[in-house]
């Protein structure tokens, strides 16, 4: 079955899709290791990660295109990734789309924000016009049909807690952009539980929320009763690893090869702590046999290092 199509089953449940954020591919294998159903690309992560930069509109196209497509390449679960504003007008967007469904991912979301855009949780955000914005999404449904109707196209709007906006103003769009042809709407950044619940009552489509920032938080059992269809925790494994990196960092300068000494002994008690055999060598292995025949494995008789547990 397509990824695309994988998605759009999960999506029929009356419960909700909970899908946990990854920036990278290793990030991404990992939450794919675990289990999870869905898997989402965050952009902030993107710009940060291989950018070290913030979420303000720094990361080219083929930038987030690139990080996706190393994604979708490592997960068996359908991916589900930021594609900013769409990278210019609706011709923009009509390539956008193509390029996007191209890298493997199940799906896109795309905002309402002018170029360059930012983070949907800092202030200073700016939307451009409704019609210009239909446009945009009409593109974009045009775009997914040609390629591959199944690809799912998610409509976010910023026009709560843009410059100017309300959240009356993001309801219109997003009901405006699902008549458009998406699939589903993203009003992003409503402040309190209160909103939430007018965004679930008033939007006529099913709903992705993003549960970070200054949004409330819910637990599974309020996010179905709320009807919420998809709810993304984009930043969680980023700042993970912001803190494992920064605490070793610390400890390591402050105690030297001692510190990575006994960070080393309690990786390898961890369910990670095969990392060649995570990494995929057995994988490696498996192929060599399969194309390049068993005398290939002679090379591992007497070498010395990691040996696969398929030989």
């Amino acid at each position: 079955m397509k990824k695309t199509t994988q998605l759009r089953e999960l999506m029929k449940s009356e419960k909700t899709l909970f899908v946990p954020g990854c920036y990278n591919a290793l990030s991404g294998k990992i939450l794919d290791k675990v289990g999870f159903p869905a898997i989402y690309m965050t952009g902030y992560g993107t710009s940060l990660s291989l950018l070290g930069m913030p979420d303000a509109g720094l990361a080219t196209m083929t930038e987030m295109h690139q990080n996706a497509r190393n994604i979708a390449n490592v997960t068996d679960a359908p991916v589900i990734a930021d594609s900013d504003n769409g990278y210019g007008n609706a011709i923009n967007v009509v390539r956008t789309v193509k390029e996007y469904i191209q890298t493997g991912v199940a799906a896109i979301h795309i905002e309402d924000q002018i170029i360059p855009k930012r983070c949907g949780h800092v202030a200073g955000r700016q939307v451009i016009p409704i019609d210009e914005a239909v446009g945009k999404y009409r593109a974009a449904d045009y775009a997914r049909k040609e390629v591959d109707p199944d690809f799912v196209l998610i409509a976010r709007t910023d026009a709560r807690g843009a410059h100017g906006g309300t959240l009356d103003d993001a309801i219109t769009r997003a009901n405006a952009y699902l008549e458009a042809g998406a699939d589903m709407a993203f009003v992003e950044g409503p402040r309190d539980v209160e909103e939430v619940k007018r965004i679930c009552a008033e939007v006529k489509g099913p709903i992705l929320y993003n549960q970070t920032g200054i949004s409330p938080r819910f637990s599974e059992a309020e996010m179905n009763e709320l009807g919420i269809a998809i709810t993304i925790v984009p930043g969680a494994t980023l700042r993970a690893t912001m803190v494992a990196v920064y605490d070793l960092a610390v400890a390591m300068h402050k105690d030297g090869p001692d510190a990575e000494k006994r960070f080393n002994e309690q990786f390898t008690e961890h369910p990670l702590g095969d990392f060649h055999t995570f990494a995929g060598f057995d994988e490696v292995m498996e192929l060599e046999k399969r194309f390049m025949g068993e005398e290939e494995l002679e090379k591992y008789a007497d070498s010395l290092g990691h040996r696969p547990a398929a030989e």
